[in-house]
């Protein structure tokens, strides 16, 4: 094939010859979204030039999380943090961190035109409001890509571990591994999908295989310490056989202090997901059994890697199989 040319560039970019080149010469005087599009369709056609160091970091890929206070969105944005700092001093990573329980924010947020993007990447709850906002700036080209959960459940990529089959084997530990049978509860956070996902595939276990234990009672913490303390201290009053508690989402802390402080906590199979700081110390003194770990590093490589290929920064097709969770117990650290 011959070698791509001005006209090939300015086809695939939807510009003129003339701007492709400015853009390619580093003359100036050519709007930043312009800009970008030259650079991507000069790297999909694999033009055979190095671009000038005039454009390094105009293509921009924002990253919007929420919790900064919980420690897996911390993991997750230092694992954006530290893949960033490998990548092309044209593609600039920029984190954010939003309120989850305001859609009307997260969803300007989304819309925002202050600055020209790449791609974005969202790790965000799902909402009508959010979904409607996904879907527009879909609609005018920006790659979306939803990490952890999705907050739209029609467009977008998604990255994540099979939360189904999460819930599913914290079931399966439970069932097989608590030291007596007896009542089963569960914790989560109900706006988000991912939580939901779980839950589903814990009760199907148990109803899928009936047995001696049963999952009995589903608390909605939403992710806060004191709610789920409180949660799971009336669980334990309940039912004085607690044989086992699954943790869907966060205040693990919360729940580890109050399975040190009951009477009855240590006689509980305790699952969760993330390995922290508390949740290892828990794992090595026995108040929590198996951590269900969903590798934010991970999901991070694999959602900047789908936006660069979107935007024609790499040919490798990425990997599109959930993200592998890892298990952990006591003897695995």
């Amino acid at each position: 094939m011959s070698k791509p040319n001005y006209r090939d560039i300015a086809r695939h970019a939807g510009v003129g010859t003339a701007t492709v080149e400015r853009v390619l010469n580093g003359r100036g005087g050519v709007r930043p979204e312009l800009v970008e599009k030259v650079i991507s369709a000069a790297r999909r056609l694999d033009y055979p030039r190095k671009l000038p160091d005039t454009h390094r970091g105009l293509l921009r890929i924002e990253v919007l999380m929420v919790r900064p206070e919980t420690s897996f969105y911390r993991r997750l944005s230092h694992a954006f943090e530290r893949i960033a700092a490998t990548l092309d001093p044209l593609v600039v990573v920029h984190r954010s961190f939003t309120d989850e329980m305001n859609p009307e924010v997260i969803a300007r947020r989304i819309l925002s035109t202050d600055r020209p993007r790449a791609g974005l990447i969202l790790a965000v709850p799902s909402s009508p409001l959010i979904s409607a906002a996904v879907e527009k700036v879909n609609a005018q080209g920006l790659p979306v890509v939803h990490v952890v959960t999705r907050a739209s459940e029609r467009l977008g990529e998604f990255v994540g571990i099979d939360n189904n089959a999460a819930g599913r084997t914290a079931a399966l530990f439970i069932s097989r591994m608590a030291p007596r049978s007896g009542p089963v509860v569960a914790i989560c956070h109900p706006i988000y999908q991912v939580h939901r996902d779980r839950i589903r595939g814990f009760s199907d276990y148990f109803r899928d295989h009936p047995g001696t234990s049963s999952f009995e009672w589903l608390g909605f913490g939403g992710d806060d310490e004191r709610t789920s303390a409180d949660l799971l201290w009336s669980a334990l009053e309940r039912y004085p056989g607690l044989a086992g508690l699954y943790n869907a989402g966060g205040a693990n802390a919360a729940l580890i202090e109050v399975l040190r402080r009951h009477p009855r906590g240590g006689e509980v199979f305790f699952v969760g997901h993330e390995l922290t700081d508390y949740t290892r110390a828990a794992l090595k003194d026995g108040i929590m059994d198996v951590v269900l770990d969903q590798a934010p590093e991970a999901q991070a490589r694999r959602a900047i890697d789908l936006i660069l290929h979107r935007i024609g920064l790499t040919d490798i097709e990425p990997d599109q199989a959930p993200i592998r969770f890892i298990t952990i117990t006591k003897e695995g650290l």
